[in-house]
């Protein structure tokens, strides 16, 4: 896996040079493109772990977010399992250290004194459920009714089953939202599930939904508002490419405040 910044005239060149291949019947890589919305679509993040026996009723009500309406046109999920509960005596194998330090970056910026497992994050800021009322969709129907901060075209190359090139187009036009603002990337996977043997968790069967596979470095945008750059996949074999999305924002380093977010299937 790797990420390396590359300039527009690089980009258009590569562009071109996939076309030329595919005209002449040489190129066997499949090729997608899609573009954002004009308006704002948040990030709503999920911070979950195996090891954690509140999480489950969480995890079933972030995989049902689809059929309620909340699909990606709307708001982009993600979901990040931590590492903090694997001494417990079952490790996560979604769990990677990276997303327990994501997770202290936005305690530490939303001055909040611990973190926690199930944690929701939307728009960059702890959101937690309402006992009687859950008001998650009018919440996330107020920040749409912005306009987005960020522009993101994002194309895809996938060469077999082995690697998915991405390259992700960023553009803001506001430069008081340009300074600290920061592109990601990530690749996700839907209906997994394990029979857990051992710590809080024993005997039960957990599924998932939305859970972050990997997750690009993070990009600075420039001081003129543009970034151009591609991260390459390594497509694990147990990972189920009809499973497999991709999902592109930005967001203010700041605030955690969602400039703009997509999501769209790998492509096939």
């Amino acid at each position: 896996m790797q990420t390396r910044p590359m300039t527009l005239e690089r980009f258009a060149g590569g562009v071109l040079a996939a076309i030329l291949l595919s005209a002449c019947g040489v190129a066997t890589a499949a090729q997608c493109g899609a573009k954002s919305a004009a308006q704002r679509v948040p990030l709503l993040e999920l911070y979950t772990s195996e090891g954690c026996n509140s999480c489950p009723p969480t995890d079933r009500w972030f995989s049902a977010l689809q059929t309620r309406g909340l699909t990606p046109q709307r708001v982009v999920a993600l979901a990040f399992h931590v590492d903090y509960w694997n001494y417990l005596g079952w490790t996560d194998p979604f769990s990677r250290p990276e997303y327990s330090a994501r997770q202290r970056a936005a305690s530490v910026r939303n001055k909040a004194r611990f973190v926690y497992t199930p944690q929701l994050l939307l728009d960059g800021r702890d959101y937690r459920r309402g006992i009687f009322r859950d008001d998650v969709a009018d919440r996330i129907d107020a920040i749409r009714r912005g306009n987005a901060g960020a522009m993101i075209v994002l194309d895809q190359v996938a060469e077999a089953d082995e690697t998915l090139e991405v390259r992700m187009t960023v553009a803001i036009t506001d430069a008081a939202q340009r300074q600290g603002a920061r592109a990601y990337v990530a690749l996700y996977e839907n209906n997994l599930a394990n029979q857990i043997s051992a710590g809080e968790n024993r005997g039960k069967r957990l599924e998932h939904d939305f859970v972050v596979r990997e997750l690009s470095p993070p990009q600075p945008v420039g001081a003129d508002g543009k970034l151009v750059f591609e991260h390459r996949f390594n497509l694990k074999q147990r990972w189920k490419r009809e499973d497999l999305n991709l999902a592109a924002f930005v967001q203010s380093e700041r605030a955690g405040e969602t400039l703009q977010a997509m999501a769209v299937p790998v492509c096939r």
